[in-house]
């Protein structure tokens, strides 16, 4: 008797993650699919440094913040048998319903937990208006919530947090990129905690490390042949310089794609200021420098400044693109299938 309970309990221990295993065989479902697809919101502690060099310091440049998203879990997902997760970073004008939850939705429809962090959100005493808001909440206080919510999923006992990706749209994906090299991760997670995989949606690709150590997480670059926000040239040599830090990196480019083709403008519209000429050095220390002036951003001021001389006003043209949109989503998909799925195998 006791012999079959226990070859009973290993069958079924040994069946369960078939059933769980994420199925994201494109297409994904659409709208009208996801109604019964919802989501919690969550909070969790986290930080905000203006800078890399301030993490982990005193309070009065690392003040303690609480970090806020929207959580969504799979059905299947339970303590005996966690899931896979994502977490996903918007862009410059916040989260999108039509990027960020829709993606959010899909992912959690084909067995993939989502974390959709508002880092605006958790600091609307900071800023509320769209420029103000670049200038005083920085990529690196949307670093400091991504490791956070990193660490977040690890502690739920449905979600696998060895196997968590961190997917990132625009100035999300800027940040995605920057997360994949070492010294940010040590300085945002001394513990440890790292991500399993990066990818950037059309990220602008501004910024060189003089610490070009990686992670070695492999990271997945995705934008458009007619986006003026992302320069081909300059993204080469980021791909580069983490290749040389030990860090796989693909790229895909879509010739006939303008930025954001997963938004909700048909366009092509023109907006913004294009941040494509810019071009930023971080230090061995954690210090970010706006090059060739050599001015340090370390406050809103100088932030301010160094932005004012590099942006091009002339802005730059979005557009969706259903089409590229279900392109890239395959894209996506294999790379999770890979890095998420089959790595947990």
């Amino acid at each position: 008797m006791r012999l079959s309970l226990l070859i009973f309990l290993l069958l079924v221990g040994l069946a369960s993650p078939a059933w769980a295993e994420p199925d994201l065989t494109p297409p994904w479902p659409g709208a009208a699919e996801l109604n019964g697809v919802s989501g919690l919101r969550v909070s969790f502690p986290s930080r905000s440094p203006f800078v890399l060099a301030h993490a982990g310091g005193d309070d009065t440049r690392n003040p303690p913040t609480e970090a806020v998203a929207g959580l969504f879990l799979p059905d299947e997902a339970s303590a005996a048998v966690p899931v896979p997760a994502v977490i996903l970073l918007h862009g410059a004008a916040g989260v999108l319903s039509s990027r960020e939850m829709t993606y959010a939705r899909q992912l959690a429809s084909r067995g993939v937990a989502a974390l959709v962090i508002d880092a605006f959100a958790a600091r609307r005493d900071r800023a509320a208006g769209f420029v103000d808001r670049l200038i005083e909440i920085t990529e690196t206080m949307v670093l400091a919530d991504a490791f956070a919510g990193l660490r977040y999923l690890a502690s739920l006992p449905e979600v696998d947090g060895e196997r968590v990706a961190l997917i990132g749209f625009s100035y999300g994906g800027m940040v995605t990129t920057y997360a994949a090299y070492e010294q940010v991760a040590e300085r945002l997670a001394p513990d440890g905690e790292r991500f399993a995989a990066h990818v950037a949606f059309y990220g602008p690709c501004v910024a060189s490390f003089a610490d070009a150590r990686a992670t070695g997480a492999p990271l997945l670059m995705l934008y458009g042949g007619l986006d003026a926000i992302v320069d081909p040239e300059r993204c080469d040599a980021v791909a580069d310089e983490l290749r040389g830090g030990g860090a796989d990196v693909e790229i895909e480019v879509y010739a006939d794609a303008y930025h954001q083709w997963d938004g909700r403008s048909a366009g092509p519209r023109r907006i913004g200021a294009n941040l494509a000429p810019c071009r930023f050095r971080v230090d061995a220390r954690g210090g970010i420098w706006n090059l060739p002036w050599r001015l340090p951003m370390t406050n809103t001021l100088t932030r301010k400044v160094a932005l004012a001389l590099c942006v091009d006003r002339d802005g730059y043209l979005i557009g969706r693109d259903d089409d590229v949109r279900a392109r890239a989503n395959a894209r996506l998909a294999g790379f999770l299938e890979r890095v998420l799925v089959e790595a947990g195998r």
